[in-house]
């Protein structure tokens, strides 16, 4: 086939456009500029900036294979990076790599696979891509500790059906590195990307204040019952279950308080014992199916962050609203802002953008 390979210049995407290759297949590669280049170069840990491009290009020369860069600079800053400021501003925890996954990467590299005319569009996610009964799978990866399903799950069923995963199966990372150096490709020992590709020095607060000041506004640490305790410099600085940086608010009497939720327009933290921040409820919108939508309560496992492991829960389905309502088995910790990913086992069958209970935005739901 003629295939488009998502190339960030980092190992996994290299070994998977050099497999590609010694399989016979005519491969492109495409590489999405994502900052400026000036700025970017210096940057450590991340991704799609000027060294990546310029590591993603030697790659190809190497492979033989053609190379584009794609200038994607504004779409990434108004639908990730604008995002993610807006999310925290209103008083959730963003995930800026599904935005991206959903908007920069798999929306415009499918649109210039079409045009190339190429049949699919490969990338270096560790995620497996199984041909089911009907149609296209979306599965966890081989190596659980690399899964990265999680972040796919706003992919469509027509990306999917385009996509491939060729590291899905592979075991682990260091046999991907293998690979690299049996390529004889120079990224073979480069070093994974780190943090948040567009904050690479962990300070995100300090991007959220420059571009939503209010985020930062000095607000109140108080109990549910409107008892104040303390102080914060910006609600961006919280998310639910947080329980550092609290200072005073840190305890109440015996009990060690955590981040039970945001209230953005009065700029207040609301703090509570462990147990009370726990929920069995929760609320998602912006929901992609990649399974006929249910019309009963359904049986699955979700993921209500990334690095939590599956748990069971039952959820409802109301196309009138856009909204899933999850009914979790045992209480977990709902932050608003996350992504909601369900399985059934191995499978992903799709996955929402968790709302604060009670205060759904019918705007983003519709979405």
């Amino acid at each position: 086939m003629r295939v488009l390979v998502a190339m960030s210049g980092g190992v996994d995407s290299s070994v998977v456009a050099a497999l590609l290759v010694e399989q016979g297949h005519e491969v492109v590669g495409a590489t999405l500029q994502l900052y400026d280049h000036g700025a970017a170069i210096r940057k450590k840990g991340a991704c799609c900036a000027g060294q990546d491009i310029h590591d993603a290009r030697d790659v190809a020369d190497r492979l033989g294979i053609a190379h584009y860069v794609l200038d994607r600079e504004q779409v990434f800053r108004r639908e990730v990076i604008g995002d993610f400021a807006d999310t925290y501003a209103r008083g959730e925890t963003p995930i800026p790599c599904i935005r991206c996954n959903q908007t920069v990467k798999f929306r415009d590299l499918a649109a210039l696979a079409a045009d190339l005319g190429c049949e699919a569009l490969a990338t270096g996610h560790y995620a497996r891509r199984v041909d089911g009964v009907h149609g296209a799978e979306l599965h966890r990866a081989a190596d659980a500790a690399r899964d990265q399903s999680y972040f796919l799950a706003a992919t469509t069923r027509t990306q999917l059906t385009l996509a491939r995963f060729p590291l899905g199966d592979m075991p682990d990372k260091a046999s991907v590195r293998a690979l690299a150096a049996r390529f004889g490709l120079a990224v073979a020992d480069k070093p994974d990307s780190q943090d948040i590709c567009f904050v690479p020095e962990g300070r995100y607060d300090t991007l959220v204040g420059r571009l939503r000041p209010e985020a930062l506004a000095a607000g109140e640490i108080a109990t549910s019952d409107g008892r104040v305790l303390g102080t914060h410099e910006g609600i961006a600085r919280y998310t639910v279950g947080q329980g550092r940086g609290l200072g005073t608010a840190s305890w109440d009497g015996a009990d060690k308080l955590f981040v039970a939720g945001v209230d953005a327009p009065a700029r207040r933290v609301i703090v509570a014992p462990r147990g009370a921040i726990e929920s069995t409820q929760a609320i998602a919108a912006e929901v992609n199916w990649l399974v006929d939508a249910p019309d009963a309560p359904l049986r699955c496992q979700v993921k209500l962050r990334a690095r939590e492991a599956p748990r069971d829960a039952t959820v409802a389905w109301d196309a009138a609203t856009g909204l899933l309502r999850i009914t979790l088995d045992a209480p977990g910790i709902v932050a608003p802002g996350q992504a909601c990913v369900m399985y059934d086992g191995d499978r992903v069958l799709g996955g929402g953008f968790l709302r604060a209970r009670g205060s759904v935005d019918s705007a983003r739901a519709a979405a």
